[in-house]
């Protein structure tokens, strides 16, 4: 198995494996090699946990042959509702591959350390020791942490049950605690990653003067909620107001992952992957010294925006006239957002 520093920090390398001399060896590898590559397009929406992933610990079932163990019954929408909680969250599958993210390495090692533990649980629990299940992920906004979550989901081939706030925080005294506690509660009967997006409206700091007792009260609660979170769900909470977190609630999750606006090279890397379908006719990468400072999101945002530009102008990839104009549209825009935010 590869080492976590052998690892490109979007996970996929998609590399074969040499053919032996012996024809049915030369077969047998080539199965193996062709479900490695074929994986980021393919398996991160198979409905098995038998399709090789770098994130789920891939490469130790493709050598062992590992027999995936039963799944649990496929968590809907529908069925949510039918278990008493469907109105407080959104149910999907997602089926985003782990190459879409671009991570620092040290994220990146978390990440593959907490999937690899997380799937081999049983052997960490026989030797008397809890699983990292609880992670925090905290940064700017349009940094990736969503994005990050639905990774973790599809190549752990579990469903993403998204809180919905709107629906949790509730007027009516107690009733915020007592739908959180129904979340926990659903996450210890099945397999799920609990996602908590906009974390700092329910953790917000006790000390606050400026929030009322019921506040204090909900965090009382979602701090004991947080400890006895156990069994075979992930819980993952995400933030962009870390500052406003109760500083009780950090202690509690078993990593903290931390996601900040990319680096020349990083953006580089992501002008690519976002126009590996629609390619430029020009050299795009130049153009990453002009993003500095700008999020993830602006850099999808500009590479979305020149292609819609480029298919209405029925060419066939994208130009660097529209490309520019696209780039100068999203400069404007983060000018006014930092001008109004500041």
């Amino acid at each position: 198995m590869e080492k976590f520093d052998d690892l490109p920090l979007t996970f996929a390398d998609g590399s074969g494996i040499e053919d032996q001399n012996e024809d049915m060896a030369r077969s047998r590898k080539k199965v193996v090699s062709d479900r490695k590559a074929k994986y980021f397009v393919k398996a991160a929406s198979a409905p098995t946990a038998g399709s090789g992933s770098m994130l789920a610990g891939a490469e130790e079932d493709l050598k062992a042959g590992s027999t995936p163990k039963p799944r649990s019954r496929r968590l809907s929408q529908t069925l949510a509702s039918r278990e008493g909680f469907g109105d407080l969250v959104e149910v999907t599958h997602p089926s985003r591959p782990a190459s879409d993210i671009i991570l620092s390495r040290d994220s990146a090692y978390t990440l593959l350390g907490v999937a690899n533990e997380f799937r081999r649980g049983d052997e960490i629990r026989r030797h008397g020791l809890n699983v990292r299940s609880k992670m925090l992920f905290c940064g700017p906004p349009g940094c990736g942490k969503s994005m990050c979550a639905e990774v973790v989901a599809s190549e752990l081939h579990m469903p993403l049950v998204v809180a919905r706030l709107d629906a949790i925080i509730a007027s009516h005294l107690g009733q915020t605690a007592s739908n959180l506690r129904k979340l926990f509660e659903a996450a210890k009967s099945r397999s799920m990653v609990l996602f908590l997006d906009e974390f700092d409206a329910i953790a917000r700091a006790r000390s606050d003067a400026t929030e009322h007792s019921e506040i204090r009260r909900v965090v009382n609660s979602l701090l004991m909620m947080i400890d006895r979170f156990e069994g075979r769900s992930l819980l993952i909470a995400a933030t962009n107001l870390e500052e406003h977190v109760d500083r009780a609630i950090w202690r509690r999750f078993d990593e903290v992952v931390v996601f900040e606006k990319p680096s020349k090279a990083q953006i580089r890397r992501l002008l690519k992957i976002k126009t590996r379908n629609f390619r430029a006719d020009f050299d795009i990468s130049r153009f990453a010294e002009r993003f500095e400072g700008m999020s993830y999101a602006q850099v999808e945002r500009t590479c979305l925006s020149a292609i819609r530009t480029s298919i209405l102008a029925r060419e066939s990839s994208i130009s660097e006239q529209a490309f520019v104009a696209a780039l100068e549209h999203e400069s404007r825009r983060s000018r006014i957002e930092n001008t109004i935010l500041d």
